[in-house]
C-alpha cells in the first residue's frame, strides 16, 4: 500500500525498519461509517488491495484494533470518530537479484567488505526500493558467499545509513563476522573497540564548540519520521549525540546567515539520530529535506552563487567519515576514513567564503 497524507485519508505507514513486520493503517469513521459492519467498512475503504475475506482473517487473528484494543467480530457496527487499526503483514519478499552495480571498496577480505557508501544509494531492499540497492550489488559481487547472512532482505547488513547519506559502511561475508559485528554496533563502543563520527554542514553556530544532546526518539506525528519524544513515552528510545564544531562559516558578519561544519558522534544508533538532535538543538543540517524545512528560507540570507547552490543542494550534507572496529578474527583495531564526497565539498568551499 502506498503512504498517504493522515490528514487528507486518515492512512498512516511505519517507516523502514518498522514496515518488515507489516504496514500499520489507521482509519477513522466518518458520518457514513455509522452502522456498517467492520469487515464490510475495511473491505471498502481498502480494496482492491486487500479482500474483504482477507479483512475478516486479519480481524480474527486479532489484526484489527478499534482504540486500541483488538476487535474479533467481522460483523461489529461502527460508531463515528472511532479510530480503526489494522495491521496488515508484509508480503513475502522476493529475494534480492546480484546486481552490477559499482561499488567503492576501501577493504575486503573473506569475513567482510569495507564500502564508502555514495549518497543516492539504498542500503536494502523495501517498499519502493526493490532493486537498485547496496545489497543487490553486494550480492552481484560477493556471490553465494553472502547468502543466509542476516536475513534474505539484508544479508551481511549490520548497521545502515540513509539513503542521502554517504560515508563508511561495514558489511559482513561470514556468520561469524554478522554475529561480532552486531554485537559491537549494538553495544556502540562502550565496551568494545568501536566508532563512528560523522561531518555535518548545519545551520547556525553552537553557542559551545562542544556539547552533547541527550534527548529521547520516538515516532513523529506522522509516523514515518523521528521526533524527539519524553522518555516516559511508550515508543521513547534513548538517544546520545556528542558533536563538536569543527569549522565556523559567517562568524561575526551581520549580513548573511552563518552556518558550521561539526563532527557528531554516537552513544546510541538511532534511527535519524544526528539529523533530529540536531534540529532539536536549533542547527539542522543544510538540505535535509525532513528536519531542516523550517531553515530552508536561510538560504534567502546568503550571497549568490551560494544561495542557489543551497536552495538547489538535492540532500542533507551528512557524511560518515570514520569506521573504526575490531576485525571478528584477528581482532585487531581496523579504522577507515573517506573524505566528503564532492557535492558537499563543494558546498563546504563556498561556505568557506563568507
Amino acid at each position: 500500500m502506498s503512504a498517504h497524507n493522515e490528514e487528507s485519508s486518515g492512512l498512516i505507514e511505519l517507516t523502514d525498519d518498522e514496515s518488515a513486520a507489516g504496514e500499520a493503517v489507521v482509519l477513522e469513521a466518518g458520518a457514513d461509517a455509522v452502522g456498517q459492519r467492520l469487515d464490510q467498512w475495511l473491505a471498502a475503504r481498502l480494496g482492491p488491495e486487500l479482500s474483504r475475506s482477507r479483512v475478516q482473517a486479519l480481524i480474527r487473528q486479532g489484526a484489527v484494533s478499534i482504540a486500541g484494543k483488538p476487535v474479533l467480530e467481522a460483523k461489529r457496527k461502527l460508531t463515528a470518530g472511532e479510530r480503526v487499526e489494522i495491521l496488515v503483514p508484509a508480503p513475502e519478499p522476493a529475494e534480492p537479484q546480484g546486481e552490477d552495480i559499482p561499488l567503492d571498496i576501501l577493504y575486503e577480505d573473506n569475513e567482510l567488505i569495507v564500502i564508502n557508501k555514495p549518497a543516492g544509494l539504498v542500503v536494502h531492499p523495501g517498499a519502493g526500493n526493490w532493486t537498485g540497492t547496496l545489497v543487490n550489488a553486494l550480492i552481484h559481487h560477493c556471490g553465494d558467499s553472502l547468502s543466509g547472512i542476516g536475513g534474505v532482505r539484508r544479508p551481511g547488513i549490520v548497521h545502515r545509513l540513509d539513503k542521502e547519506t554517504s560515508g563508511v559502511m561495514v558489511v559482513a561475508k561470514t556468520d561469524r563476522a554478522h554475529k561480532a559485528l552486531s554485537e559491537a554496533f549494538a553495544d556502540h563502543g562502550r565496551t568494545g573497540d568501536l566508532e563512528r563520527a560523522y561531518l555535518a554542514l548545519v545551520w547556525g553556530i553552537p553557542q559551545r564548540p562542544t556539547g552533547t544532546v541527550d534527548a529521547a526518539l520516538g515516532r513523529a506525528a506522522d509516523r514515518v519520521r523521528r521526533a524527539v519524544v519524553p522518555e516516559s513515552r511508550d515508543d521513547a528510545r534513548h538517544a546520545v549525540t556528542h558533536f563538536s564544531v569543527v569549522e565556523r562559516f559567517g562568524e561575526g558578519q551581520q549580513v548573511f546567515a552563518t552556518a558550521s561544519l561539526v563532527e557528531c558522534r554516537l552513544e546510541t544508533g538511532r534511527t535519524h539520530q544526528i539529523r533530529v538532535h540536531m534540529a532539536h538543538i536549533g542547527h539542522p543540517v543544510v538540505g535535509d529535506p525532513d528536519y531542516g524545512q523550517a531553515f530552508r528560507t536561510k538560504a534567502n540570507r546568503l550571497p549568490e552563487p551560494l544561495k542557489t547552490k543551497v536552495s538547489t543542494f538535492p540532500r542533507q550534507a551528512l557524511h560518515a567519515w570514520l569506521l573504526e572496529f575490531e576485525h571478528p578474527t584477528t581482532h585487531l583495531t581496523m579504522r577507515f576514513e573517506a573524505p566528503m564526497p564532492g557535492d558537499m565539498e563543494e558546498l563546504v568551499g563556498d561556505f568557506r567564503k563568507l
